[in-house]
């Protein structure tokens, strides 16, 4: 390259990448090799998925695999995502059938012009939320929503996959019930030929992917797969005769069969201001729906990966692609997870995959349609039990249940929601159930009691709570190292001042936790009539915070005692500032070190009671006359 084609490409660079993202520098010829073979599975692999939706959509075959084209190109490079392959999707086919399906008959070029324009007007809601930077709105998918969507959608597709894979015909409805129950209803009709190239597909691409894990095993299992379905059909043993032919189990072998050409054409969809009008709250609702499947999909696949997803970017490069596509004869769209993982599952190393998955399949269809036709259904299914499996992560799931009962308990939610209902209701149901686990979680911060671990002159100040968890917070001293079966030592607590440190936010959903131990304190038959709060972790209150703070002092003054804080965080004394809290507590309540809080407070404790105590676990308390039965004590 000569210096000036240099310093053009430099120049270029930067553009493409503002534009595109920073998946260009990365382009070589590995990556391109690498990106060819995996569109080429995905060319493969969305033609049977591309006619059956569009059929389950209400629309002719063909606009199944025009979406599979333009918005499939568009989303991948105004996207975020690597991995994710967009095109028509299950729930999106289904979801637009049953909202345009009252206002049209299905197939009808009614209902044809009602769904583009539809497309149209979901892709602009999308583009919109990405445009207005909505979407923070994806940070509260969590992780153990996002587990229990995946496990869920693997078996979603192992048990779409089922039929074709034991020679089946096709479940009379679309739900994982109907369609399991047809497959054991039928079961005793599978067949042997099915079953045979589909253990062959499996086969060929697990030895591949365990001998060479660098090769297409996927594509080369199916290449398998087809060329055993072709001799198996014409073999001469088998075709002897018409008799032999007929009941031959190759008879069974449903192949992929005649393809529609994928050819996009420009239409503008053509409605009434009138249809206008009632399309809109079912493009709302429809954007929901491939909105939280796209996002749950591409953080899903990032989580694989390893890629950072820009979620505003994601949503901008969704839009896009329905906008565009709903001028070329295309349906909403959004990421599909048949088609993504498997994706990057073959190796795809940047979103060109997906370029090449689109542009491959007009080549496809246009050049090898009559070879295309031969492909087999069954190792098509296969291929997508191979991913199901590689999606059920079972030691995820021990792991899971052994650190978190709680997001455990999430994730099977999301799991058996995603299985039974639909999949945008699952992911926000599993939202719901993660922020409901947080919420509880937050409503009980810990409060802990503290003071110090021995009365020598290297002593830590710990928790000593008698709690099994105390311990973990504590500093131990220098020593001889405790078994852990050993009974913690009681250590005392002065009588007349609690020491306790608050961990976590005092919010309105907390406070009544809060209150209600600071009240079990003060109902003590002898309590502890000062309180010094260790207030450094107390990150956050509210409004509701702060009253109880303040009906907290009252209390503690009409007692007799009073009320301080240990460092308060700024954020804390700016609110209470705001109440006049502060005016009221007094700044000499506040104290920014623990040993000028106890020489300050010990100067307004009881005299007399401090001298019958025995505790004495201050320096202060070695000023404080001992009773007489205690004068051959040493002081503390």
């Amino acid at each position: 390259m000569n210096p000036s084609e240099s310093r053009s490409t430099q120049s270029v660079l930067p553009l493409l990448e503002r534009l595109f993202g920073g998946w260009v520098h990365l382009v070589s010829p590995a990556t391109l090799r690498a990106d060819a073979m995996a569109g080429l599975l995905g060319a493969v692999l969305v033609l049977p998925q591309g006619i059956a939706f569009a059929t389950l959509a209400g629309l002719p075959p063909e606009y199944g695999l025009y979406t599979a084209v333009i918005p499939c190109i568009i989303a991948a490079l105004f996207g975020s995502s690597w991995h994710v392959m967009s095109g028509p999707t299950n729930a999106n086919s289904l979801a637009l059938f049953a909202m345009l399906s009252p206002l049209a008959l299905a197939f009808s070029p009614l209902y044809i012009q009602l769904a583009l324009a539809v497309t149209v007007m979901v892709g602009v809601m999308q583009w919109l939320i990405g445009a207005l930077r909505l979407g923070v709105l994806a940070n509260f998918i969590s992780p153990a929503v996002l587990f229990g969507f995946t496990s869920g959608a693997a078996l979603l597709i192992a048990v779409h996959a089922l039929p074709d894979l034991l020679g089946l015909a096709a479940a009379p409805e679309h739900s994982a019930a109907a369609v399991l129950g047809h497959v054991f209803t039928q079961l005793p009709r599978a067949q042997p030929a099915a079953l045979a190239v589909g253990a062959v597909t499996i086969v060929v691409a697990l030895l591949l992917r365990r001998l060479r894990r660098n090769w297409p095993y996927m594509l080369i299992g199916l290449v398998a797969a087809t060329a055993l379905a072709w001799l198996w059909r014409h073999s001469p043993s088998l075709n002897a005769n018409s008799a032999a032919a007929l009941a031959s189990p190759a008879t069974a072998l449903r192949m992929l069969g005649q393809v529609p050409a994928p050819w996009p054409r420009f239409e503008l969809p053509r409605i009434s201001w009138a249809q206008a009008n009632d399309l809109i709250g079912l493009a709302f609702a429809l954007t929901i729906v491939a909105l939280g499947q796209a996002i749950s999909i591409a953080k899903t696949v990032a989580l694989r990966s390893g890629q950072r997803i820009d979620a505003n970017r994601e949503f901008r490069g969704q839009g896009l692609s329905n906008i565009v596509g709903g001028f070329f004869s295309c349906y909403v769209s959004c990421g599909s997870m048949n088609r993504s993982m498997p994706n990057l599952e073959a190796g795809a190393r940047t979103p060109l995959a997906s370029v090449f998955s689109a542009l491959l399949l007009v080549v496809l269809v246009a050049v090898s349609a009559p070879l295309l036709a031969q492909i087999p259904m069954a190792a098509l299914s296969a291929l997508l039990v191979l991913v199901a499996l590689a999606l059920l992560d079972l030691a995820r799931w021990r792991q899971l249940f052994t650190l978190s009962r709680s997001d455990f308990g999430v994730a099977l939610a999301t799991l058996a929601a995603t299985v039974t209902i639909r999949l945008e209701i699952a992911i926000l149901l599993g939202m719901i159930l993660s922020l409901m686990s947080f919420l509880y979680r937050t409503s009980r911060p810990a409060m802990r009691t503290m003071g110090f671990d021995s009365r020598g002159l290297d002593r830590q100040f710990v928790v000593i709570d008698n709690t099994p968890d105390a311990g973990l917070e504590a500093k131990k001293a220098p020593g001889p190292e405790v078994p852990e079966e050993a009974p913690r030592q009681v250590l005392p607590e002065c009588p007349q001042l609690k020491l306790l440190r608050m961990e976590g936010e005092v919010y309105f959903g907390a406070t009544q936790h809060v209150a209600d131990i600071l009240h079990a304190l003060r109902s003590q038959p002898q309590p502890q009539k000062h309180l010094l709060v260790m207030g450094k972790s107390m990150n956050f209150i509210d409004l509701a915070g702060a009253e109880l703070w303040e009906a907290e002092l009252a209390a503690r003054r009409a007692m007799g005692g009073d009320l301080y804080f240990h460092r308060p965080r700024p954020e804390v004394i700016r609110m209470w500032r705001k109440t006049g809290f502060t005016q009221v507590l007094g700044p000499e309540h506040q104290f920014p070190d623990k040993f000028t809080a106890i020489s300050t407070i010990f100067s307004k404790l009881d005299p007399e009671i401090c001298r019958r105590c025995t505790a004495r676990i201050f320096w202060e308390c070695q000023s404080v006359p001992k009773p007489d039965a205690d004068a051959d004590a040493d002081p503390a």
